[in-house]
């Protein structure tokens, strides 16, 4: 892996699991219940200087990175509500690129997307804890993707989204030192 595909995936490629056990739901909820505190230890004391530098050559800033982590997130829990409460809902894809570009997420303070962050998680993790078996197999439909996803698989993609974007701002912190 070349030294800018190991900065773009620090953690690896996102590799989908065979078998997501009752256990490692449980395992993954609890990152999901404590990604919140985890980001905020990780940003809290840096300057606007460093928020607004970028994890690797021609990727976002931190600033950004937070910002993106708010919206996907919130994404992520309204597919989630729409697959429980709806039949293979198809869900509405946005470009996430063009969002980390708008003004909101280059040049706002990263605190009001860290409140976003926290309540998100919060509800997230509440509602994932009450889900059954039978709830976990519920999908909905990524027309992007052209393909449906278990709510199994997609806490297990989101789980993995949480630790991407932090290993991108920790790898940056102990890269410059910070």
């Amino acid at each position: 892996m070349s030294d800018l595909e190991q900065k773009r995936f620090p953690i690896g490629e996102y590799q989908q699991p065979e078998n997501i056990c009752d256990i490692k739901l449980d395992e993954y909820i609890k990152v999901i219940k404590n990604f919140p505190e985890k980001l905020k230890n990780l940003i809290e004391n840096l300057s606007d200087d460093q928020l607004d530098t970028p994890y690797r050559e021609g990727g976002w800033t931190v600033r950004q990175l937070v910002n993106h982590i708010a919206d996907s997130h919130i994404n992520s829990f309204i597919r989630l509500k729409l697959a429980l409460t709806e039949d293979n809902p198809t869900i509405r894809p946005y470009d996430e690129a063009k969002w980390a570009e708008l003004q909101d997420s280059v040049s706002m303070p990263v605190k009001p997307a860290m409140r976003m962050i926290k309540g998100t998680h919060q509800r997230w993790a509440a509602l994932l804890k009450t889900l059954t078996n039978k709830q976990f197999e519920r999908t909905f439909h990524h027309p992007e993707h052209n393909q449906n996803y278990d709510l199994r698989s997609y806490l297990a993609l989101y789980v993995w989204h949480c630790n991407h974007h932090f290993a991108h701002i920790e790898n940056l912190k102990k890269e410059k030192g910070w």
